[in-house]
């Protein structure tokens, strides 16, 4: 083969493996998630009173908040785009909070196979890890 050939190849090749790298996997709301998390992440640890809601959605509740599994829109953009009525959101108790406070969990699916914790009302999420949702 000529050099030229030889170049040209290796430029397609190269060229390739950049498109791939650039467009990044899909994400789909009908499969289990990727490890990525979704938007901007909290790193914080999660509080007790997560671990309550969370034991709470696992039973089917009862809930103490009305708008406890209704449906969450994303309409912040930062979760995986999903069908509508994909996201459920369940309040997080704070203590000392006159209201529902802005702590919450965003469930995926039906049964929940994604969760999401915010602790700052939808500014932020971080996908929770499964040893953060099994059972103690």
């Amino acid at each position: 083969m000529s050099r030229r050939v030889i170049a040209v190849f290796f430029v397609l090749i190269a060229s390739g493996v950049l498109w791939q790298r650039a467009s990044g996997p899909e994400v789909s709301a009908r499969a289990p998630p990727a490890t990525e998390p979704a938007g901007r992440s909290v790193r914080t640890k999660l509080p007790a009173e997560a671990r309550d809601t969370i034991d709470l959605i696992r039973q089917g509740g009862p809930f103490p908040y009305r708008q406890d599994g209704q449906e969450f829109g994303n309409r912040e953009g930062l979760l995986p785009d999903a069908d509508r009525g994909f996201y459920r959101e369940y309040t997080v108790s704070t203590p000392g909070s006159a209201n529902r406070g802005a702590r919450r969990i965003v469930t995926g699916g039906t049964p929940p196979w994604e969760w999401y914790y915010t602790e700052d009302h939808y500014r932020s999420f971080r996908p929770l890890a499964q040893q953060e949702i099994s059972s103690p």
